[in-house]
């Protein structure tokens, strides 16, 4: 809703440039969204070396 909002008041104040962020929008969302999926990917992977490097002190913990 914020960014709505502040999209109405660009759109006040200057409306060519409000109309450019409204279309360009989607375009920089495509082509963020492999740097996201490796970032999830990423992620995982190092979760789950951090998990295997845990596990022995995990399973002491629990004897």
């Amino acid at each position: 809703m914020t960014k709505f909002l502040l999209w109405l008041l660009l759109l006040v104040i200057c409306w060519p440039v409000a109309l450019a962020a409204l279309f360009l929008y989607p375009l920089v969302w495509l082509l963020l969204l492999p740097f996201r999926l490796l970032g999830i990917a990423v992620d995982g992977a190092l979760g789950f070396i951090r998990a295997l490097v845990l596990l022995p002190s995990t399973i002491l913990r629990r004897i």
